[in-house]
């Protein structure tokens, strides 16, 4: 039986959510023409799990790649990037594509991801396999990053999770929603957090951007998400979790005033972009998560924890 990826708690450790002892699990070189391969994301497929990688090869050519994997930790990479195919439109060029999130909704695997179209937006894609994929329409204008799909319709729309932003190293952003009734046009778009103020939750006070794919709890729709504070060496990006109410998920029910997961191992404060720990995908069984995260803008890297003690942690010192 296919089971997540799971390490127990190291003893002496009381940290809510801790790191998976023999991280990274990609490293930058893990295929041939990258230079580094990050913030990428994973999903339960067949008897294993398939992803979609963010590889930036040497000439730091930002594109998206496949990859299969029978227990979640180790990876074989397609060498070539995804070949889009027409989906419901037949724009698919793009200037380049980098992190990508995935879910299953319906009958089959959607694939987001910041696209290169006279700027930052949204593209979107679909795939049955995880071998031919077919672009669709991107979602919004340029500016946007961090989009991320629900994984079943709100209120028979789909729904999507992104960060309004500008063209370049974005020093601001929060996160939105928006819906759509087909996948190709979008709207409804609601404010549904604001970056912190300094003083009450500084990891988080310069931008914000939703991470994973929510996960249906009883209580809310779990969401890790990165938070960023401007400091005097630059952008440090960190992992809080926000529980989402379940019928009106533009409703912040808790947030973590903490945060779970800071750059503090040496792969995660050193290497392209030091300082980074940023989720793009959750899987989880029974009570069990496992959150993937780029580090260092360089490598992925995986952590484990259990949602029922997120979901306390967010409670006890809610934002």
């Amino acid at each position: 039986m296919k089971t997540i990826p799971w390490q127990d708690r190291p003893e002496n450790n009381n940290d809510v959510m801790w790191r998976f002892s023999e991280n990274p699990i990609i490293g930058r070189y893990d295929i041939p023409s990258s230079n580094s391969i990050f913030n990428s994301a994973v999903i339960s497929f067949e008897d294993g799990f398939a992803g979609v990688f963010r590889c930036d090869n040497k000439a730091v050519q930002m594109n998206i790649f496949a990859g299969f994997s029978d227990d979640g930790i180790n990876w074989k990479i397609n060498h070539e990037p995804i070949e889009m195919k027409a989906g419901n439109t037949e724009m698919i060029d793009s200037d380049y594509k980098y992190d990508p999130r995935v879910t299953f909704i319906e009958d089959r695997y959607w694939i987001s991801w910041c696209n290169g179209y006279n700027g930052p937006t949204i593209g979107l894609a679909y795939t049955f396999d995880f071998k031919e994929f077919y672009q669709c329409e991107n979602a919004f204008l340029p500016f946007n990053r961090n989009g991320v799909l629900f994984p079943e319709k709100i209120n028979g729309k789909y729904a999507m999770l992104s960060r309004p932003s500008d063209n370049g190293h974005t020093p601001f952003g929060d996160i939105f929603i928006s819906y759509s009734p087909d996948m190709k046009y979008w709207g409804e778009h609601r404010c549904v957090m604001k970056v912190a103020p300094f003083m009450d939750s500084a990891w988080q006070c310069t931008k914000i951007g939703s991470g994973s794919v929510p996960i249906k709890t009883e209580e809310g729709w779990l969401m890790f998400y990165h938070g960023v504070i401007n400091t005097c060496n630059g952008f440090r990006y960190s992992m809080g979790a926000v529980l989402l109410d379940l019928e009106n998920p533009d409703k912040v029910l808790y947030r973590s005033k903490q945060y779970l997961l800071a750059p503090a191992e040496l792969y995660e404060t050193t290497g392209d972009v030091p300082n980074v720990v940023f989720p793009c995908a959750a899987i989880s069984e029974g009570d069990k998560v496992a959150v993937y995260y780029g580090a260092a803008d360089t490598v992925v890297a995986v952590a484990f924890g259990y949602i029922s003690e997120i979901i306390n942690f967010m409670k006890k010192d809610s934002l």
